[in-house]
């Protein structure tokens, strides 16, 4: 079939689903494959919880039957999809990337243009070759404004995802060192980012750099960009700000090329990390006109979630949960944040990075030496890559279970706790003890 002629049908049953425990009525259902499934043989299940046509790959699950539709590959079918109702589509789209504070970037921003918009988001992560098709596949064209996450492991992904996409307006939330095994270096991160500036530029789009940031600034430059607007600490920026108090949530301050009377915000966000990321949302909300009071409204009660930046108070301690994901420069920047926090007690219990590729070892001693220098009162590292560096100047666990039984007898109280690593560790079990 056509992507025309599905497009057709998708007009008729807009709702898409590819897992078969999340059937909504009449939806189409894009059978997928993975490494340890294949979609095509819940294809009759999908019929029987609701679906109105299954979307598949393999003949020999096909039915003669008109809800069953066979095209030559069902992943190629719903990318091509999704680039063909982005054609259709007339609002702006806004693309962010980056090696940390997409989700966050992406939340903060749904949360100021909601204050004058109808916004839709990226739902969760869903940021690769599946989930930006799956979001723009939810757009209605109804719709205002559309914020659209992009992830990426290798070169060429950003650039696939943009193509998808075509968003107007973007920006690179940071480079950093995350997922090297697939970049290869951090130059390969770069560049990969860099697909995103690359992109905007050749659509003369609207480009937000961070310009306090040495890495984007060298990106923008060698790039020639030049509709750009600059935001961050320095009052060159065109929207500025910075930190007045963490403690632990932040109040922060900003103006503008347009507003230059100081704003003051508290928020429900720790981490200093996060200024940078609410300045973008600033500059965005001005970009799309909206008052001070409209942004201020929009960042001040925005609250994490997902355990981002999120702040959680136990019976015996205080928790910082950032424990979604873990890399080289989010724990340096967890580790910044833990030194500023106003606490009488401070502990970080830090856990394994995983995908650092031959920088694993380097790259967990240096977070060592960094945890180290603070002078926290009370520092642990969990994990096999961590365990291989252990030393007698800090607390070492080979595996999440190990940690967590020595603090049955050994029990956390009236501490600070940054808990941060990779997702992989399962620090959420930790929780119930702390």
């Amino acid at each position: 079939m056509q992507t025309a002629q599905l497009y057709q049908i998708y007009q008729e049953f807009p709702t898409v689903c590819t897992d078969t425990r999340q059937i909504s009525k009449d939806c189409l259902f894009f059978a997928l494959k993975g490494d340890n499934f294949n979609g095509n043989s819940f294809a009759d299940q999908a019929l029987e919880a609701g679906a109105k046509y299954v979307i598949i790959d393999d003949s020999t699950f096909y039915r003669e039957d008109p809800a069953y539709i066979l095209v030559e590959d069902v992943l190629t079918a719903l990318q091509d999809l999704a680039r063909f109702h982005r054609k259709h589509l007339t609002m702006p789209v806004i693309g962010i990337t980056g090696t940390n504070g997409k989700t966050t970037s992406k939340e903060l921003l749904h949360a100021v243009l909601s204050q004058k918009y109808s916004t839709y988001a990226t739902k969760g992560n869903l940021n690769n070759h599946i989930g930006v098709p799956l979001t723009i596949l939810s757009l209605k064209s109804d719709l205002d404004i559309a914020i659209v996450e992009m992830g990426a492991n290798h070169v060429g992904e950003i650039a696939f995802l943009a193509e998808i996409a075509q968003p107007t307006h973007g920006f690179i939330t940071n480079v950093g060192k995350a997922h090297l095994e697939g970049f290869g270096s951090f130059e390969g991160v770069m560049k990969a980012k860099g697909e995103l500036y690359d992109f905007l530029k050749d659509s003369k789009g609207q480009i937000y750099v961070q310009g306090d940031n040495t890495h984007l600034m060298e990106m923008a430059a060698e790039r020639q960009l030049e509709d750009v607007i600059y935001y961050g600490f320095n009052p060159a920026n065109d929207v500025r700000g910075g930190l007045i108090v963490a403690d632990p949530y932040l109040t922060i301050f900003w103006n503008s090329n347009t507003h230059s009377d100081k704003q003051h915000v508290q928020t429900h966000l720790t981490g200093a990390y996060n200024i940078e990321n609410m300045l973008a949302a600033v500059a965005l909300g001005e970009t799309f006109t909206l008052s001070t009071e409209q942004i201020n409204a929009g960042l001040a009660n925005y609250i994490p979630q997902n355990n981002r930046s999120q702040i959680t108070k136990t019976a015996r301690n205080t928790i910082i949960a950032d424990y979604y994901n873990a890399n080289a420069s989010s724990m340096a920047a967890a580790l910044g944040n833990l030194e500023v926090i106003q606490a009488d007690k401070k502990a970080a219990i830090l856990g394994d990075m995983f995908e650092m590729g031959d920088q694993s070892e380097p790259e967990h001693r240096k977070v060592i030496e960094q945890a180290k220098a603070l002078g926290i009162d009370k520092l642990v590292f969990v994990g096999k890559a961590f365990y291989a560096l252990k030393d007698a100047e800090a607390d070492y666990y080979e595996t999440t279970a190990d940690f967590k039984a020595a603090l049955l007898n050994e029990p956390l109280t009236d501490y600070m706790i940054l808990l941060k690593a990779s997702r992989g560790m399962a620090f959420e079990k930790l929780m119930e003890e702390l």
